[in-house]
């Protein structure tokens, strides 16, 4: 009976780390799983600890090869630029752009596809020298959890799917032993209380050793025949790399960032570097600007300026909201996220997941505790009440 409270009570104390997403109950009572709850907590220590290892997201960005993200842009721009033209003067001066002579419009098509490359290498460039101000890291995960809070369970589950089984499993084996020592106790006391006051020391004790297997020792330990070390900290290779693989692709995506980037508290900043890489486009080349000033005027020239910056914004945001794009980035910043995950130390790599249980610790070990009495409970009335 004790093997089947450990493992249940083991069983119990997994479910409740991951379950419900959501919390459930009335104002101080009621329940939200573990991870869940601590998730955004999680994700923040693990960014602190992996770009405090790399520098920061300067140079991460540089890993993406900013070269292939320019690429990228004037591939996706090019073909489109007449379109966005088009676009930019229907939405200012409709009645002269349909009226234009048709070799006009073809200059500026031209002109607009000639000036990009140059434009698109310096904006990027801009870019990679201030991503680190120009984006909230912390305030982009809190988003993206708060929106998908059983994203967390999700990294939790797939990295670490064999130590929480493990944990479990042993959970069987500890309750069975400390079941056996408390035999010979009931047999000479018989008491009432015994078997329920048991079967929590049973739940509770077996909770907290299972909770302490995760993460204990810290190093590696030999104790008789066996190598004992926290099963999270053994398999911190296999784990660093589930881990980073999971969050590049859904937490910090080529196009969350950008999105970060655009519409983050940054965003202002961001739009006045596109717009110091635009201006060119029109102020540089004379016959453009003279041709802009004569069918729209002054204040329509200004006007059209204000058009293609947000139109340039429109652009970046599809530009990296491309899915091939974003699939083929994502082992670039996975591996550095496992790269420096694999090199912290035993204790910096605790500290990642740790500190979501340490505060729930005694919590989950009272609840197994609990079950353990009530399946005590159970067993002496089954032992003095029930004949079959």
């Amino acid at each position: 009976m004790a093997a089947v409270v450990g493992w249940l009570t083991n069983w119990l104390a997994i479910q409740m780390s991951f379950y419900p997403v959501q919390f459930i109950g009335v104002g101080l009572i009621g329940w939200q799983g573990v991870i869940p709850r601590k998730a955004e907590k999680m994700a923040h220590i693990c960014i602190d600890r992996t770009l405090r290892q790399f520098g920061d997201l300067n140079a991460v960005y540089q890993k993406l090869e900013p070269q292939r993200i320019v690429e990228q842009v004037i591939s996706q721009v090019t073909p489109r630029m007449d379109e966005y033209i088009d676009e930019v003067m229907y939405e200012i001066q409709p009645v002269l752009w349909d009226n234009l002579p048709l070799f006009v419009r073809n200059r500026i098509y031209q002109w607009a596809r000639e000036q990009l490359p140059s434009r698109v290498e310096e904006l990027v460039e801009d870019f990679g020298d201030d991503l680190d101000e120009l984006v909230d890291l912390k305030a982009l995960l809190s988003r993206e959890l708060e929106k998908h809070p059983d994203m967390m369970n999700r990294i939790f589950q797939q990295a670490g799917a064999v130590e929480l089984q493990s944990v479990i499993n042993r959970g069987a084996v500890i309750g069975g032993i400390l079941g056996a020592l408390l035999v010979p106790l009931w047999t000479r006391y018989p008491e009432p209380w015994l078997l329920p006051l048991g079967g929590f020391v049973v739940g509770f004790v077996t909770n907290w050793i299972a909770i302490n297997l995760i993460f204990a020792p810290l190093k590696p330990r030999r104790i008789l025949f066996w190598k004992v070390q926290g099963l999270f900290l053994r398999r911190q290779p296999e784990i660093s790399d589930v881990w980073a693989r999971l969050v590049a692709e859904e937490l910090i995506t080529v196009e969350k960032v950008a999105d970060a980037m655009i519409n983050g508290s940054h965003g202002d900043r961001t739009r006045a570097i596109i717009q110091k890489h635009l201006r060119p486009l029109l102020d540089n080349s004379v016959i453009m600007k003279l041709t802009a000033q004569v069918t729209v005027g002054m204040t329509g020239y200004t006007e059209l300026k204000k058009a293609m910056n947000q139109k340039a914004v429109l652009a970046t945001r599809d530009v990296f909201s491309d899915p091939a794009f974003n699939r083929e980035r994502a082992p670039v910043v996975a591996e550095v996220l496992s790269g420096q995950m694999k090199a912290l130390k035993p204790d910096e790599f605790q500290d990642i997941l740790r500190p979501a249980f340490r505060e729930e610790e005694v919590q989950l070990m009272i609840v197994g505790g609990i079950f353990g009495a009530l399946a005590g409970l159970l067993q002496f009335v089954s032992l003095n009440y029930l004949n079959f």
